[in-house]
């Protein structure tokens, strides 16, 4: 088996929770117990205040924004990385004039036993 890329392609992403996003992983070779996308907050915009069941991690790749999470804020800047837990809503807020771009990693108990389940173990 030789190297797996899945590329980027900006033209064709997505507009989901208030950002245009591309969705990576899980490929179907990877088979992992997660799920990852790419995305885009534009300048002058917020993602969509939401919550869900998984667990999900933000990883900063270009700009600097605010992070919001349970009505707090914080700096939220390439480098960084924010974790959220079940439930807790949140959102990126880019009031500043340039785009941001992160990667979104999220995963929950179900995703873990499934991957388990292939690989012959239970949990």
């Amino acid at each position: 088996m030789g190297v797996e890329v899945t590329r980027l392609q900006r033209g064709n992403l997505v507009h989901e929770y208030g950002c245009d996003t591309q969705r990576l992983f899980p490929w179907p070779v990877l088979n992992a117990p997660f799920e990852a996308s790419w995305a885009t907050v534009r300048a002058g915009t917020h993602s969509v205040l939401h919550s869900h069941h998984e667990r999900e991690i933000f990883i900063a790749i270009r700009g600097e924004v605010q992070v919001e999470c349970g009505g707090q804020t914080a700096p939220f800047r390439s480098g960084d990385v924010a974790y959220f837990t079940p439930g807790e809503e949140h959102r990126v807020l880019n009031d500043s004039t340039e785009d941001f771009e992160f990667y979104s990693v999220w995963w929950d108990p179900d995703m873990a036993v499934s991957f388990l389940a292939t690989q012959g173990v239970t949990a």
